[in-house]
């Protein structure tokens, strides 16, 4: 899926970026993190609406499929997946869920964060809020007690409604450029405790071995890591090794 999403941006000149745990892994494991279960990929706003668009005639159907949350229904993240056709990856308290579930990459847009402190603490309030909004249809499921209960209520909100005025959300938010992005329906915590990434870090792009494959990454990967993740060169105690729990799990070989 990372070769593809790759093919298709290099054919279209679109720029795009691994980040996250991949980026991290194709630094410190030359590949996957062994304890990790998916590929991060990040677009400036943009770049990820062209992508949207060209995936339309240049995504290869017949083994993948796009999914987000303005084509899906029922699908309640901020940002896109990409996901491997006769596959199963279903994520544990997520079985209800309407749509298909198969092995997946995450495809995430990174929109504008105010550069001004109070507007930028009232922005990343209201993204939280959509953040609680589109998982309290998992979260009634998954979570106990009181905070069962405020999931369920807040899952009774209409998708029609929480999904249109999110799109009015990002919007408003990219109207005017700024020196931060994030991606909204995603905890916005780095290990600077920043409001977001860096523009700049977006900025230019370099290649980089994943496993077998050069991809893209940001081009000054070291600050970045050191950004998000601090020493990153040094292992996680096994206890902070975390992957999805998942409840069912179907693998397809991939035939060259």
């Amino acid at each position: 899926m990372l070769k593809e999403v790759h093919r298709i941006c290099e054919k279209h000149g679109i720029n795009y970026f691994t980040i996250g745990g991949t980026a991290l892994g194709a630094v410190r494991h030359k590949g996957f993190i062994p304890w990790d279960d998916d590929i991060d990929i990040a677009f400036l706003r943009k770049d990820y609406e062209r992508f949207k668009a060209v995936l339309e005639t240049e995504l290869d159907t017949e083994k993948f499929y796009f999914q987000d949350q303005g084509k899906t229904k029922g699908y309640r993240w901020g940002y896109g997946k990409i996901r491997r056709k006769g596959t199963e990856f279903v994520r544990f308290g997520q079985e209800h869920m309407p749509y298909e579930q198969g092995i997946f990459i995450d495809i995430m847009p990174l929109d504008f964060v105010p550069n001004n402190y109070l507007l930028c603490c009232l922005h990343c309030f209201v993204a939280f809020l959509f953040r609680k909004l589109f998982w309290s249809e998992v979260g009634q499921y998954k979570a106990n007690g009181m905070e069962k209960f405020i999931y369920r209520i807040l899952s009774k909100v209409p998708e029609k409604l929480l999904k249109n005025n999110y799109e009015r959300f990002v919007k408003l938010s990219n109207k005017r450029p700024s020196k931060l992005v994030r991606i909204f329906t995603l905890p916005c915590c780095t290990a600077r405790h920043e409001w977001g990434y860096k523009l700049y870090f977006f900025e230019s792009a370099t290649n980089i071995i994943f496993e077998d494959f050069e991809c893209k990454t940001v081009a000054n990967l070291d600050e970045f890591l050191k950004f998000e993740f601090n020493d990153y060169m040094e292992l996680p105690s096994e206890d902070k090794r975390k992957t999805h729990p998942v409840s069912k799990l179907k693998l397809q070989e991939v035939i060259q």
